[in-house]
């Protein structure tokens, strides 16, 4: 099996290519390199420990952490995202809104996702 297969993982690669476009479309360009960039690697961030924990999923611990960090990007992401609404960097509401949902989404999965392989790990 692939990481690839993963639906956390699918999903982050779609919220990584959406908010990378909102960046280069929807933010002003003086966010570029300040929020804008931030909230580009935390998503990509998200995606690359899910990867990285899988291929370390030998090693039941090592596969926590990197879960954990993917699921604290998340949160990171969330929080970038919030405030670029917040400052009216993002004035498109029905893309935050949308957005934010989905990275509600995926954190609850990557929790359970977490939480399953701390019970029930063993290695595909």
């Amino acid at each position: 099996m692939s990481y690839k297969k993963l639906e956390i993982w699918q999903e982050a690669r779609t919220i990584v290519l959406d908010i990378h476009k909102m960046t280069l479309e929807k933010l002003p360009k003086f966010e570029y390199y300040e929020e804008s960039s931030q909230i580009r690697r935390s998503i990509k961030s998200v995606k690359s420990n899910i990867v990285e924990g899988y291929g370390r999923r030998r090693y039941k611990q090592e596969f926590i952490k990197f879960l954990t960090y993917s699921l604290a990007s998340c949160d990171e992401t969330t929080d970038h995202l919030e405030t670029l609404y917040e400052t009216e960097s993002l004035k498109d509401e029905i893309l935050y809104h949308d957005l934010h949902e989905r990275l509600q989404i995926l954190g609850r999965k990557l929790n359970n996702f977490l939480q399953s392989v701390e019970k029930n790990h063993n290695i595909e």
